[in-house]
């Protein structure tokens, strides 16, 4: 659950401590409007915010007030990066700021509230700091979708429209504008290190692991190994188990640059995002992306070079012979966890290590080839073998019958159910899965933009929502 009181707001800023050379002090933009337009209550109330009047939510997350006890003022960070595998010395947050800081009253966690389009900073560059309104919503889908999928990411927690004109060259412009404020576990990101590593500022760097220890993972502190090492092999296992959560919930993140990668494995800060409609390993996501790069199945390979990178960053502290091992067992690690998340959407239970590899194995084989709609396959055979009479009635049941399917029926066929109280759900005695593929996006889009009608990302945040609370897929 993840109710919570006002009692359980616990301000905890922390990053000050990193002091000035991390960060620079800004001014949020002031806007002609502030509009409503998505308030996440679920979240607002498990971190003691949800009490807040609609006043009071405008004041702090459109104006930008600063919340009791937090920071006095908003922080816009500094990090570099590589972009399209080309170092970037010139980053920072351009049109988002830290704007404050608090525990998770259920777990403990030092959660950031940042922002998204909030006006310029030193680090704009020649852009105006500001979001299009289209990037909100879509945002916001991409959140509430991986989050009943199983994945960690960050939470879309408020969006206000703003009453700006902006020009945009991917949009039909004048588009609307929009401010967004996002709950992330940290946005410590790869580049923050590379631009410590990059200036050859080797004690803040030694200053940066510190703190990434002490306040995203003080158990760190207990092991032996050297806290860069053991930090960095912290950050493999995240990013091995994220890699694996967005291949198994068929998501393309689309631009993995190192500043887009954070240290505590949470997928955060969406932009030209596609969720699979069949299952292409060269499915890419940004229109940009030439070279597919990141492409959906070369995910794996472009979160191991940018583990990579940081590790480069680190050398200073500790020989990269010592972190070597974190970076070899990378795949094993990936290709394990791939498994374990194929197995809990699929709704079966593991059995050893061979043999759930196997099977992860041949249930993607079987979607390639076959050109079952990625969802469709997890929806039809969802619970294993005691789901066979609902896939038979599938507009793809002719796809469950031959030589073709006989390898993943066969590794299916003992696998019991993980959760068999939620196969007589409604869900899955429907026509189908709840997706979110890029035509439903813009329908969801067209509705605001052409007739300012927002009942359809309300209906979708529904539905996803309830696909999330079906399956219990643990993020």
């Amino acid at each position: 659950m993840l109710a919570t009181t006002e009692s359980q707001y616990q301000p905890d800023p922390r990053t000050p401590e990193l002091g000035n050379e991390f960060f620079d002090v800004v001014q949020p933009a002031k806007f002609p409007r502030t509009t409503l337009r998505f308030r996440n209550q679920r979240w607002a109330e498990r971190v003691g915010l949800g009490h807040l009047t609609q006043e009071d939510w405008a004041n702090h997350f459109a104006r930008f007030a600063p919340l009791p006890q937090n920071l006095p003022a908003p922080l816009a960070l500094r990090y570099h990066g590589y972009q399209f595998r080309s170092y970037n010395p010139y980053l920072g947050d351009g049109r988002g700021f830290l704007f404050a800081q608090l525990r998770d009253p259920a777990d403990g966690r030092l959660l950031d509230l940042a922002t998204k389009g909030s006006g310029r900073t030193p680090w704009s560059r020649t852009a105006d700091g500001r979001l299009t309104l289209k990037g909100g919503v879509r945002e916001i889908l991409a959140t509430e979708m991986l989050e009943a999928l199983g994945v960690y990411t960050s939470k879309t927690f408020s969006l206000f429209e703003t009453g700006e004109s902006l020009v945009r060259s991917d949009e039909p412009s004048p588009t609307r504008s929009a401010v967004l404020v996002r709950l992330s576990h940290s946005h410590v990101r790869f580049g923050t290190f590379e631009r410590q590593a990059h200036d050859g500022n080797v004690a803040n760097l030694g200053r940066l692991c510190e703190f990434t220890i002490e306040h995203y993972f003080p158990a760190l502190a207990k092991r032996t190994e050297s806290g860069p090492a053991a930090l960095f092999h912290e950050v493999c296992a995240r990013a091995a188990a994220l890699c694996a959560s967005w291949m198994a919930a068929g998501f393309v993140h689309g631009v993995l640059n190192t500043d887009n990668m954070n240290v505590t494995g949470e997928s955060f800060d969406y932009g030209p995002w596609r969720f699979l409609p069949h299952l292409d390993p060269m499915f890419t996501a940004a229109y940009f992306d030439h070279s597919s790069l990141y492409a959906y199945g070369r995910q794996p390979e472009a979160v191991r070079w940018n583990l990579e990178r940081l590790a480069d960053a680190l050398s200073p502290l500790v020989p990269k012979a010592q972190l070597a091992r974190s970076l070899v067992e990378f795949e094993a690690r990936y290709l394990g966890e791939l498994s374990a998340r194929l197995l809990a959407r699929l709704g079966v239970a593991a059995a050893d290590p061979v043999s759930d590899a196997l099977f992860g194995a041949r249930a993607l084989c079987f979607v390639q080839k076959s050109r079952v709609p990625f969802d469709r396959f997890f929806f039809d055979w969802y619970g294993g073998e005691a789901a066979a009479q609902r896939a038979r009635r599938s507009p793809h049941g002719a796809a469950y019958t031959g030589e073709a399917f006989t390898a993943f029926r066969q590794a299916i066929a003992d696998r019991a159910p993980t959760r068999p109280q939620a196969l007589g759900d409604a869900y899955f005695q429907g026509p189908g899965p709840t997706t979110m593929h890029i035509d439903e996006v813009e329908r969801v889009w067209e509705a605001i933009a052409q007739r300012d009608d927002w009942a359809p990302l309300e209906q979708k945040i529904s539905e996803v929502r309830a696909l999330g609370q079906l399956l219990q897929l643990a993020s």
